[in-house]
């Protein structure tokens, strides 16, 4: 088998999920060298691309890689599970990050996360500096940023960890802003986004409506600083929920909820920087009430959207009301919507799901 002609062993391991590789690899050092080679990488991935979307998904405290095919009939199957550097199937993980063909896996307990690259099939385990439970997302491959949150409301410090120096470090950085400490952050090209809210609102006046100025906020890995406050194209109250996933590693997309409307909205950037955001005409606008009888989990839950079907997929528990199967909403335009079965759900916690862009970055070990 390993004298197989170059070009044959190609055009088979191509067709070949993500985490087939690893089985390959191990086969014999040739096969190893052929599966990492960036001619290899590139063919690989525009195979895959042509035929399925992949995710990755936390379900029941497991990470998977998923293949997702959006047709009339979608379906979503597993390509494999993480497993820690022993092999062990107990890997208990609760929060996933996903930047630069890189994924920051957080411990359910908090005490430790682990850098994965399912493409390279590298893990290397980390701890945090303090126990304290905020931990969020990382950039570029090289840098974890955390959120130190000993009030369990209030951020009092923020620390980076330097993957090159392998140290951790606390930032010199202030915020008039707060993030919901269930908010999800989106990386894109280096920088890592949050729905934020204002944290020191003005009194309003008498008989004047109470509001919170909404926004953006972007972490700058480069500087090592927030940026500005980002505009967005609506305007939320506290009956709404806000929710951001990624386009093709360069655009932003926000899902928003207006409870008592059971409506959902979806608007994509056409550019976005640390300093700087424009946004596209409104993406998608649904009626839910016709398909559900209630808003979507968010503040647990997340959605991956598909720009050329026009499609959104969210994923969240079922509509019984007793939270007993996984589910994955496929909906779009003119009253399309499906449902995907992910399973049983022995715990309560709602399914994640977010793109995956494989990668040949390297973890320092």
């Amino acid at each position: 088998m390993a004298d197989l002609p170059k070009d044959l062993v190609e055009e088979v391991f191509s067709r070949l999920p993500v985490t087939s590789l690893r089985g390959a690899r191990s086969t014999c050092k040739n096969w190893n060298t052929l599966t990492k080679d960036e001619s290899f990488f590139k063919k690989h991935i525009a195979e895959q691309a042509s035929t399925e979307l992949t995710v990755v998904m936390v379900i029941e405290f497991r990470v998977y890689l998923m293949s997702l095919i959006l047709h009339d009939r979608p379906s979503i199957t597993c390509q494999g599970k993480l497993t820690s550097l022993d092999n062990s199937d107990r890997v208990d993980i609760s929060l996933v990050y996903h930047c630069d063909g890189l994924l920051l896996c957080i411990a359910k307990d908090f005490a430790s996360f682990v850098v994965w690259n399912p493409y390279m099939g590298q893990t290397l385990w980390l701890k945090p500096r303090s126990p304290h439970p905020r931990l969020d997302c990382k950039s570029s491959c090289r840098k974890i940023l955390r959120f130190v949150d000993p009030l369990g409301n209030e951020f009092v410090e923020y620390e980076i960890y330097d993957l090159s120096s392998n140290s951790w470090r606390v930032l010199d950085v202030t915020s008039d802003w707060h993030i919901d400490f269930y908010a999800r952050g989106v990386s894109l090209k280096g920088n890592t986004y949050w729905f934020s809210r204002e944290r020191y609102p003005a009194k309003p006046a008498v008989g004047e409506p109470f509001k919170v100025a909404d926004f953006l906020i972007c972490f700058d890995f480069t500087t090592e600083r927030f940026g500005p406050r980002l505009s967005l194209p609506f305007h939320t109250g506290f009956e709404c929920t806000v929710s951001l996933s990624s386009v093709r590693e360069d655009q932003l997309a926000v899902l928003l909820q207006v409870d008592y409307l059971l409506r959902m909205e979806i608007w994509v950037t056409t550019k976005i920087e640390p300093e700087e955001v424009s946004w596209n005409m409104l993406f998608l606008a649904v009626n839910m009430e016709p398909f559900l009888d209630f808003q979507f989990g968010m503040s647990q839950g997340s959605f991956f959207l598909d720009q050329e079907k026009r499609v959104v997929v969210v994923f969240d528990k079922d509509t019984d009301m007793r939270f007993t199967r996984n589910i994955a909403y496929v909906i779009g335009e003119g009253g399309y919507f499906r449902q995907v079965d992910l399973g049983e759900s022995v715990e309560y916690h709602r399914p994640f799901g977010c793109s995956y862009v494989p990668s040949l970055a390297q973890i320092k070990q």
